[in-house]
């Protein structure tokens, strides 16, 4: 039996002639990882942080390339100021820990300490700090779980703890060459993917069907990867509905999804009709372009955030979808990397200034209920002279990859 969203018998022609681009993938180097440290170092020292802590997530893979998932045990990477980095782990992990600590920037010099199961590692991580004079200001990384931040602070009653997003988000919001190119990829590979799956699509395929054919898409081109589908009056809806939609000639479709490439994400919708779109959605997609096309205009050095979110939110509203937030409810875009969303953000009123290197989607959307919704999402980069996008905007929804 083949489950819902599986694809039985062969893989549709246009998905089976997709080759990998894996070989295409240039990982992060270790010297760059060692700059990351060190750039964190000097933020520290200027918001006056003795350390700051990571545990599993991608701030910590970001600056050790160490992979580890959360659990209820403690394993925490320790990076102070001044002095050298050290870890914290479950005695029983050390070794799988050691694994990677021996190939991160980290290096084999870097110390553990090991806790046993009816020990803390709470006052691991005190004494740590201690033993490198770091018991001023800590910072903890922000998806750091309550239940860790609250028993570190209660082993080092002296300092004062705080957020560590100033030196996280301070690192990770400007990307490198290499981190682009492994955005790009991300974002070449999945709408290789979408094209794929939207010309293998055929009436009375569910939603999970046609998601179906976006994984095995993304599998066929060497990376994991997937997309939300809504069909018909559903796309209305930003994130969807769970509810069993069946598409049928005439249908239009909102997909959103991405993959990762190299520990980068992609984050890519599109909107399109299966057989021919009618007028009123081939109006409400032209103002959806125009207003994907002025947050692009606007985006540049020294530009406010909120400036790039403004320029598509007037677009939408003087096409007569508004005001404010009544059809397009979220902001125009987020920033990307490691994870899909991450700091800063595209969204009213953010006064930060834009810089070279900093990688946002570009997502404006109407959504009419009770019809349907359009939402065209790139991923866009902020260059020197203005912002481009990764991929090519989509010209239509009779043929959005033309």
């Amino acid at each position: 039996m083949v489950a819902e969203g599986q694809q039985p018998g062969p893989v549709p022609a246009p998905i089976a002639a997709l080759k990998s681009m894996k070989d295409q993938m240039v990982p992060i180097a270790g010297a760059e990882r060692l700059a990351r440290i060190e750039k964190a170092r000097r933020l520290m020292a200027a918001q006056r942080l003795d350390a700051i802590i990571l545990t599993g997530g991608t701030s910590l893979r970001y600056f050790t390339n160490i992979e580890w998932g959360l659990s209820e045990r403690l394993l925490a990477v320790v990076i102070p100021a001044k002095g050298g980095a050290f870890l914290v782990s479950p005695a029983f992990e050390r070794d799988r820990a050691m694994e990677q600590v021996a190939a991160s920037p980290l290096g084999h010099d870097a110390e553990v300490m090991t806790w046993d199961e009816h020990e803390s590692p709470f006052d691991l991580v005190g004494a740590g700090l201690k033993a490198r004079g770091a018991t001023g200001t800590i910072g903890f990384e922000e998806t750091v779980r309550y239940v860790f931040s609250h028993n570190i602070a209660n082993a080092l009653p002296s300092a004062r703890f705080t957020s560590a997003t100033g030196v996280t988000a301070g690192c990770r919001m400007v990307k490198s060459p290499a981190e682009l190119a492994l955005m790009r990829l991300a974002a070449q590979v999945t709408l290789k993917a979408y094209e794929a799956a939207y010309r293998s699509m055929k009436a009375g395929m569910t939603q999970n069907d046609f998601g179906g054919l976006v994984r095995t898409a993304h599998d066929r081109l060497g990376f994991s990867g997937g997309a939300g589908v809504q069909v018909g009056k559903y796309s209305a809806l930003p994130h969807g509905s769970i509810t069993p939609q069946v598409i049928s000639e005439g249908s239009i479709l909102l997909i959103d999804g991405g993959c990762t490439v190299g520990g980068y994400a992609s984050d890519i919708s599109r909107t399109f009709v299966l057989g021919r779109a009618t007028g009123r959605m081939k109006q409400v997609f032209e103002i959806e372009h125009r207003a994907q096309t002025a947050a692009l205009k606007a985006a540049g050095p020294g530009v406010a955030a909120g400036t790039v979110d403004a320029a598509a939110r007037k677009v939408i509203e003087d096409g007569g979808f508004g005001p404010g937030y009544q059809y397009f409810g979220h902001r125009v875009g987020h920033g990307m990397g490691m994870d899909g969303h991450e700091w800063p953000y595209l969204v009213k009123d953010n006064p930060l200034p834009l810089e070279p290197g900093m990688t946002f989607s570009d997502e404006p959307g109407i959504y009419i209920p009770g019809e349907f919704g359009i939402r065209l999402e790139d991923d866009m980069i902020i260059t020197e002279n203005g912002a481009e996008l990764m991929t090519p905007q989509s010209p239509s929804l009779e043929a959005p990859f033309a």
